[in-house]
């Protein structure tokens, strides 16, 4: 691991790298490393014996990030500017896919992307720097509809409350940067105890994962990765918060036909030949090292399965947990 990797002061460090390294060893041969960002997955894969990583990222900045350290690997990283769930329209074949969902740390730390409720920016959170933004949707969007996104999507119970307040302060003056948005959010929640999150945490994780439509991205991005994959590659993913990890963990069941069979009240349902097999039974987390080393890991889990012989499939995102706007559930408050 290289020494940026492993200081405390830096703010990109790859987390969970060292057990994922473990989990894939040997590695060898054609990586994908679909969510980029500073490239430290990318390097690890390099470091720990890849032939060559096609890097992927929608988000144009980072590339740049990576100008300081690439010469060293000529001719073994290939870079695509594009969403991950389209890799296998860019390499097929593959030894290996690694995904590291959710936002980036450069992300955060920029204010000017507006991804952060504690740096004063303009309220974006475009990964890709396109397309409509953060605040075009609290802007527009009507009051229901930003309830949904903020109780399916950030788990906010308090949904409906904080859409009702935005919709009423945008009415005086639209909502253009991050600190904006804080502060209609913290005048309707209680103040946070010791220890407990801040109380924008769950709404701009909300809205970033509907701007972006990072669970869409997901579920597209998983079957993608099963059609690019060799027989005996490999598949890991580190996610960082629940909904996350649940679709993986059970994109990874259904795929690898651990879904469970009928029983005398429910016949058992035809299932495709198994696509993958379960190489992490349970979630891999963090050591008590690098937690010292890396706070933000704290939350993340690593899973990882084998590619077998079976043709590809279609998975359905509601089977796999994914988050649907528009149902019955609402915010609770």
């Amino acid at each position: 691991m290289s020494k940026a990797a492993t200081e405390t002061t830096s703010p990109h460090i790859p987390v969970l790298l060292k057990p994922l390294l473990a989990a894939v060893a040997p590695v060898s041969g054609r990586w994908l490393d679909g969510t980029f960002g500073a490239g430290g997955y990318t390097r690890g894969l390099l470091e720990a014996g890849a032939d060559k990583v096609y890097g992927v990222d929608r988000d144009p900045l980072a590339f740049d990030m990576a100008e300081d350290w690439i010469g060293a690997f000529a001719g073994q990283i290939e870079f695509i500017a594009d969403v991950f769930s389209n890799m296998d329209a860019h390499a097929q074949d593959l030894d290996g896919v690694v995904l590291d969902l959710g936002v980036s740390s450069m992300q955060l730390d920029l204010a000017e992307r507006g991804f952060s409720f504690m740096k004063d920016g303009p309220l974006d959170m475009r990964m890709s720097q396109s397309g409509p933004s953060a605040a075009d949707l609290v802007n527009e969007s009507s009051e229901e509809e930003i309830a949904d996104i903020l109780f399916h999507y950030g788990e906010e119970r308090a949904s409906r409350r904080i859409a009702r307040a935005i919709v009423k302060a945008r009415a005086d003056r639209p909502f253009k940067t991050t600190i904006e948005l804080t502060d209609i959010i913290e005048k309707n929640l209680p103040r946070p105890k010791p220890g407990q999150s801040h109380p924008a945490t769950r709404s701009f994780q909300g809205l970033r994962i509907a701007v972006n439509n990072e669970y869409g991205e997901l579920l597209n991005g998983l079957m993608a990765a099963e059609r690019s994959l060799k027989p005996g590659g490999l598949l890991a993913v580190v996610t960082f918060h629940s909904i996350e990890d649940r679709m993986v963990k059970k994109f990874m069941a259904e795929r690898a036909g651990r879904t469970g069979g009928g029983n005398r009240y429910a016949p058992e349902v035809a299932q495709d030949a198994p696509a993958f097999e379960l190489l992490t039974r349970k979630a891999v987390g963090p050591d008590d090292e690098e937690l010292a080393i890396n706070p933000r890991s704290r939350s993340a889990k690593l899973r990882v399965a084998r590619r077998t012989d079976a043709p590809a499939g279609v998975v359905d995102g509601a089977k796999i947990g994914m988050p649907m706007l528009g149902g019955q559930k609402r915010g609770r408050k």
